[in-house]
């Protein structure tokens, strides 16, 4: 999938401007380079069409934006325009655009500006800081025309706000490109009566953009079959090498995994799949058995190379984990397990795969002889999440069938955990552990969250923008 991002630019004028000021069109057009540049340097594939003044240009951009398929369009308000030369530009071509309120510089120099004695070339001098002019005017035919836009008001250069702005839209932009290019595989079926878990696939595709891949665990069976004993040999050495194996896991129990992790890496090479949700039982037949009990150490290897694998077949908290994935921040399996009210901490974490790659220090690995609420025994991962900002994201599938984002920031925090085999950890929230699960827990999510390092509801909430899904912040 592209890690860069194609993005359209033009700027905006007034022609009837220059001819009464010698220079302010080459002048704005110099400003509007100094943007591509920007966005050149922060990675972005720039579809520059240049300074738009008349109604004709306007169609001929918005034509030449729709050719090259750019993902987004950034508007830089050059100076004052007419808004019936920036319209037709993005009116049909349902991108979300972003205005670039940019001023040249923080001020205008009023000494100098005054000084400069001739009226004609002072407001020249003033129509090159006039960004804000027409601003109010663009919003208004945007918003009657349905055009989806968002602003950035501040300074071409030396603006850490906007430059931060520039990078969070050009990422939020690039993860929803990549959301439509996602394969997601489902392999098995829902846990039997997790109401909350059972999707619309149909309208989760159409929201968020992947296709889903509904597959059989009998292909991942006949994998299994033709991994040889030197393929086994080498993936127990690499569990070796990336966990910490801890010495009550049996050789049987290590080579019963490291056999499934290479049939589970062939089955998504095959079908050419970016992530993936998952449940069996395996009743009835030793074969499925045996396979599901070994899956997790393969599973949580996948998680760590840009596959996250959710499991009890949780189709939302997998495109959950694809996102925070996405964006390079993890994305942890997770549901509540416990409240600490003395320390004022919510233990989240699960069962099954873990993301070894956010994970505070090395993962460890340890024999479980019964897995909760499911069939089978066999190796499981323990850890906890790396300790520090953090933040959870929920992808809600709502009443009236809207995927919404439930968001909330809070700290992964050292401290004791449950040692049962499991991924958890402790984390300390801005409104209290009491009030933060009943906040969360009264906007509707399923009972599992996604859990990325650092703090990302920005990002988040512009990626929910370009999507048009409503962002819920709880804290």
């Amino acid at each position: 999938m592209k890690k860069s991002i194609k993005v359209g630019l033009y700027g905006i004028g007034l022609d009837t401007y220059w001819p009464q000021f010698e220079g302010l069109h080459d002048r704005l057009v110099g400003y509007q380079n100094q943007v591509a540049l920007k966005l050149q340097d922060l990675g972005a594939e720039v579809v520059n069409v240049g300074l738009i003044d008349s109604p004709l240009k306007a169609d001929d951009a918005g034509r030449r934006f729709q050719q090259e398929d750019v993902e987004i369009i950034f508007l830089y308000v050059s100076t004052y325009a007419l808004s019936s030369t920036v319209l037709p530009v993005v009116n049909k071509l349902k991108k979300p655009v972003v205005v670039l309120n940019l001023q040249p510089e923080s001020k205008i120099n009023y000494q100098t500006f005054n000084a400069l004695g001739d009226r004609t070339k002072m407001t020249g001098e003033w129509l090159a800081h006039c960004q804000a002019c027409s601003v109010p005017e663009i919003a208004n035919a945007f918003l009657r025309a349905g055009v989806k836009f968002f602003q950035i008001t501040g300074v071409l250069h030396d603006d850490p706000f906007v430059d931060d702005a520039l990078r969070d839209w050009l990422e939020a932009a690039r993860v929803a490109a990549l959301l439509r290019q996602s394969r997601v595989g489902l392999v098995g079926h829902y846990y039997n009566g997790m109401l909350d878990v059972y999707s619309d696939l149909t309208r989760l595709s159409a929201q968020i953009g992947p296709h889903f891949e509904i597959r059989e665990f009998g292909e991942i069976l006949e994998e299994r079959g033709h991994v040889t004993d030197v393929e086994i040999d080498a993936r127990v050495k690499t569990i070796r090498e990336e966990f910490d194996v801890q010495p009550d896991c049996s050789e049987f129990e290590l080579r019963r995994a490291a056999q499934t992790s290479v049939a589970l890496d062939r089955f998504v090479e095959k079908n050419k799949l970016d992530a993936l949700a998952y449940f069996y039982n395996g009743f009835g037949d030793e074969r499925y058995s045996d396979l599901i009990a070994s899956v997790i150490v393969g599973f949580s290897m996948l998680t760590a190379r840009n596959v996250p694998v959710a499991g009890e077949y949780e189709v939302k908290n997998c495109l959950a984990m694809k996102i925070m994935d996405a964006f390079g921040v993890g994305g942890a399996f997770s549901e509540f397990y416990a409240l600490d009210f003395d320390d004022d901490v919510v233990l989240l974490g699960h069962d099954g795969p873990c993301h070894p790659k956010i994970a505070q220090g090395k993962t460890k690995i340890k024999p479980l002889y019964v897995y909760h609420g499911k069939v089978g025994e066999g190796l499981s991962v323990e850890t906890s999440v790396q300790y520090g900002p953090a933040t959870l994201l929920s992808v809600i599938d709502a009443p009236d069938g809207a995927a919404k984002f439930l968001v909330a920031e809070g700290v992964s925090e050292p401290g004791p955990i449950l040692e049962i085999g499991n991924t958890n950890s402790r984390y300390r929230f801005p409104i209290g552990a009491r009030e933060f699960v009943d906040a969360w827990s009264g906007r509707g999510p399923s009972h599992h969250c996604a859990i990325s390092v650092g703090h990302n509801a920005r990002k988040l909430k512009l990626l929910a923008a370009i999507l048009g899904i409503e962002f819920i912040r709880v804290c």
